[in-house]
Order: C-alpha cells, then sequence, then structure tokens
C-alpha cells in the first residue's frame, strides 16, 4: 500500500546538513489505521509529506500502490495525490469565496470516483455539519472547518488518507468522534490510514504506533 525503501531526506541551513528523516525502511498496510507521535521538530510532518508526495526524498524509494513515485514528474506527482490521498492538515485549505457545499460540488468536477451521496449525508451527519452546508468558511467555527476539511479528505475516496494532527482544534467529543470515523473508513473500505499527532489519547483507535524523534521512526 505504502512503502518506504531506505528513505532520507535532508535540508541545508546555511553550512550545515539538516537529516530531517533519517534511513528509513517501512511497509504500512490495506485496513490500517497507525499513529505516529513525537516531539515537534522530530522529522513527523516531514514524512508526511513524503508519503504524500508533496516532496520528494533526498534518496530512497517510495511506493504508492505499486507506483514508484520518488522519480514521478510534478504532474505525474499531482495525478496521484488527486487520485490516491487524502490529506487532512492543519491548515483546512477551504476555498473562501465557497460555500460547504459548494466545496463538494468542486472535488466532484476534479474527480469522478467520489463517495455515493448516501455516503456523503451519512459523514456529513457524523461530523455535525449538515446545518452548515450554505454557509462559508467566515462563517463557520475553527472546528468547524476542520470538520469539513476531513470530510473533504474522505470524500474523494483515496486509498491513503494523511492526517497532520486532525483533531488539534476539536474538542474532546468531536475529536473522539473523527477519530472513530478514520477507523471505519480504514477497517471496512480497504484503505490505509496515518495520524500524526501530539495527541496520545489518539493512539487507542490506532492498529499500529510509531514514536519518532531525531528523524528515526520506531515501533512504540
Amino acid at each position: 500500500m505504502l512503502e518506504f525503501k531506505n528513505v532520507t531526506k535532508s535540508f541545508k541551513d546555511g553550512n550545515q546538513i539538516i537529516e530531517a528523516v533519517k534511513p528509513t525502511t517501512i511497509k504500512f498496510n490495506k485496513n490500517e489505521l497507525i499513529a505516529i507521535i513525537g516531539p515537534s521538530g522530530s522529522g513527523k510532518s516531514t514524512f508526511l509529506t513524503m508519503a504524500g508526495a508533496l516532496q520528494t526524498p533526498s534518496s530512497g524509494e517510495i511506493i504508492i500502490n505499486n507506483k514508484r513515485i520518488s522519480q514521478m514528474s510534478q504532474k505525474a506527482l499531482a495525478h496521484t495525490r488527486m487520485e490516491e490521498i487524502g490529506f487532512i492538515l492543519q491548515s483546512t485549505n477551504l476555498v473562501p469565496f465557497l460555500n460547504v457545499k459548494q466545496q463538494f460540488k468542486l472535488l466532484q468536477k476534479q474527480k469522478k470516483n467520489v463517495m455515493s451521496e448516501k455516503n456523503y449525508t451519512q459523514l456529513m451527519n457524523q461530523l455535525n455539519l449538515n446545518d452548515i452546508v450554505n454557509k462559508l468558511p467566515s462563517e463557520i467555527s475553527g472546528g468547524q472547518k476542520q470538520r469539513v476539511a476531513i470530510a473533504k479528505a474522505l470524500y474523494t475516496n483515496p486509498s491513503l488518507i494523511l492526517a497532520d494532527e486532525p483533531t488539534a482544534s476539536l474538542d474532546t467529543d468531536n475529536a473522539m468522534e473523527v477519530m472513530n470515523i478514520l477507523k471505519e473508513q480504514t477497517a471496512k473500505k480497504n484503505k490505509t490510514g496515518i495520524v500524526v499527532t501530539h495527541d496520545e489519547r489518539l493512539t487507542k483507535f490506532c492498529d499500529r504506533v510509531y514514536h519518532m524523534e531525531d528523524g528515526i521512526l520506531k515501533a512504540k
């Protein structure tokens, strides 16, 4: 599903080379929800953006659904992101001049294989979003924006769900509901989910937990 083969990522900072991700070989399977925990600056977000084809590794190989993405062109990477990956990022990236319903209509134009109307309605119910579908992002709360972003990531039927602190702006009840939904999506719908978080309460929903520190990923 998702495989890293001896992957590294380094950055130049003045005269220094920062090893954000040290040599990593790992495989994540379908129907699994994975948690990656660790302190700020440990390499978690860098790992996630490489998994999501947002940046390329300095060395090694990344494979998503048997596609070797490390050497892909930017156009091919963009296509892979649209077809295979659902991102849940800390910045919600909602289109400011579209209401909530229109955000999903836009996705429908970009990708044909989206959720059925029935599953979309069920998801919006689970996330308590039905009352705000005609509102603009500026008219809803931060927590509601985050839940819309989560619904958008799942709406495109991705095979890989990548979440960077997905519950950071949510209260406890909504955070637990989001994790329930991610667990359900991965367990029942042949997806792989990776959640990067500081919140160790979320790990109880996950099949495997990893700890990352100083660019090194280890099973916990």
